[in-house]
């Protein structure tokens, strides 16, 4: 599923799940990017990760501030084998 809706599902599912395991919902997300200088609103947030779309500043700046675990290759193309298997 190399299509460009699959690759905003994963950027989606990355970034959720990250806040998920750290317990971090959309307003705190936004208190944590403010803390680096980085304004976006909860609603904002919540928009700009459900769909997918965000610049890739901004991702590295979120995945940043949950101090994520490594994201590999391997990683993204169980998201996308998910993905088709979901969709197919």
């Amino acid at each position: 599923m190399n299509t460009k809706n699959g690759w905003r599902q994963t950027v989606a599912r990355v970034v959720k799940s990250e806040m998920s395991v750290r317990g971090v919902k959309y307003q705190a997300l936004s208190q944590r990017l403010q803390e680096i200088g980085v304004e976006q609103s909860a609603d904002n947030l919540r928009n700009k990760v459900n769909k997918g779309i965000m610049g890739a500043d901004l991702l590295l700046q979120i995945l940043y501030v949950l101090k994520a675990r490594p994201i590999d290759a391997a990683l993204l193309e169980e998201i996308l084998t998910d993905l088709e298997r979901q969709n197919a």
